[in-house]
């Protein structure tokens, strides 16, 4: 029997989920809430916020929807998995309890040091004064996180007291991250070089996805303010199979017994943000769902059916699962909007996606866009994915600004150095 899926979000992540799933022959029909106007191309989008869970739940049922998979982490924050299944509809995602994982970084830090998963220390704080404190006295560098969810910018790297004191008056008492920022997070500052890890966790097992790596900073060399991310390359080259059998044993095998232990039901998507550090891997930041732009090149490399594993994953019966990944490189360059991740402007016309998307193994995944009379306009910070698929990482980046630079909207942004080093933290 073919299933009505309704995939709730707009960004990259959410266009390239209904990408892959209108490929399985196990799906009649896809519904984006709210979508943007590359999933308007894969299915119907409706004009539903990801976190108005009422609402969701009600064109859920009148649409009879039989399976929903959620995009962002605030919506997971909000509830709409609890929601959801206490309305007797199936749904990926972790329930909220479970999501504060990601949505309170004193909560996964607390989670973390109990069961024994490698991460930075730390100390949290609501108070600013206690918080200088502490940080006249620290060790530098050291990082300075927004408690809650911050839409990917809430992490401050200071090289000073000068800089600890700013990112403390930023969270705390100018409450740039809203609420979010109102308890903090200082971590010792980690060395190494970062890594993407995705995981289905199902409650009781776990299916390890191929390592990415995401690139945060702003602007070429990992300059300027961190952003959602910039692109994405997988396999991240900094992966051999001891270190992945250390991300087993050390990390998810640790969570799986933690959440066990601590009756946590997460079942969906758990993605730890690593730094590969010269002692072992060790856990920057839980998130509890799939990343943005990480998707982008997981999908591109996943050669089976994806809706069966999120079904199974959802339903807890993951099982011995064994997909099929393609052995190319995957490579992902973020178009962005002028002044992202400060101020921007939106309506900017875009030109070329159909010569982009021409390109033999291109895919280019819509994040902040609209259709305007006929034409796609940008419409937020981080608007297009280019992504390509080649034999190497090398003939991938290749490919990918090949393709991106067929591509032009006023005051456009974007990395060029993708995949060309190692990112640092």
């Amino acid at each position: 029997m073919t299933k009505r899926v309704l995939i709730t979000g707009s960004g990259g992540r959410e266009h390239a989920l209904a990408w892959k799933l209108s490929q399985s022959a196990g799906v009649e029909k896809i519904f984006i809430a709210p979508g943007n106007a590359g999933t308007a191309a894969i299915g119907e989008n409706v004009p539903i916020a990801p976190d108005d869970v009422s609402s969701l739940v009600a064109f859920a049922k009148s649409n009879a929807i039989d399976f929903t998979v959620v995009g962002p982490d605030d919506a997971l924050a909000a509830g709409v998995v609890d929601a959801f299944e206490d309305a007797g509809l199936k749904i990926f995602g972790p329930r909220a309890a479970a999501a504060r994982l990601e949505s309170s970084k004193a909560f996964a830090k607390d989670f973390m040091i109990r069961h024994g998963i490698p991460t930075a220390d730390y100390r949290e704080f609501t108070d600013s004064t206690a918080a200088r404190e502490y940080c006249r006295a620290a060790k530098y560098p050291l990082v300075v996180k927004a408690d809650g969810l911050a839409l990917g910018k809430g992490v401050i790297i200071a090289a000073n007291f000068s800089e600890a004191d700013a990112a403390l008056r930023l969270c705390m008492e100018d409450l740039a991250f809203g609420e979010a920022g109102s308890r903090v997070v200082i971590e010792e500052f980690l060395e190494g070089v970062e890594c993407s890890i995705h995981a289905l966790v199902d409650g009781s097992t776990y299916l390890l996805f191929p390592d990415c790596r995401d690139h945060k900073k702003a602007h070429d060399g990992d300059q300027g303010p961190n952003t959602g991310g910039m692109g994405t390359i997988s396999p991240s080259g900094s992966v051999d199979d001891a270190l992945r059998a250390r991300i087993r044993t050390e990390i998810l095998d640790r969570f799986i017994a933690g959440i066990q232990k601590d009756n946590l039901d997460f079942r969906g998507m758990l993605f730890p943000g690593l730094m590969l550090t010269a002692s072992g891997p060790k856990v920057l930041e839980f998130n509890c769902r799939w990343g943005d732009p990480e998707t982008q090149v997981l999908v591109r490399r996943l050669e089976s059916d994806l809706l069966p594993l999120l079904e199974s994953t959802a339903a807890g019966a993951l099982g011995a699962a064994t997909p099929a990944w393609d052995k190319k490189a995957a490579v992902c360059v973020v178009l962005a909007s002028g002044g992202y991740p400060g101020s921007y402007e939106k309506g900017k016309a875009i030109s070329g996606l159909a010569d982009a998307a021409s390109l033999d193994e291109v895919e280019v995944f819509h994040a902040g866009t609209k259709a305007v009379n006929g034409e796609i306009a940008t419409n937020g910070g981080r608007v297009l994915g280019v992504t390509a698929k080649a034999e190497t990482l090398e003939a991938a980046r290749s490919l990918a600004y090949r393709a991106a630079d067929q591509i032009s909207f006023a005051g456009v942004q974007r990395r060029n150095d993708i995949g060309a080093t190692p990112t640092h933290s």
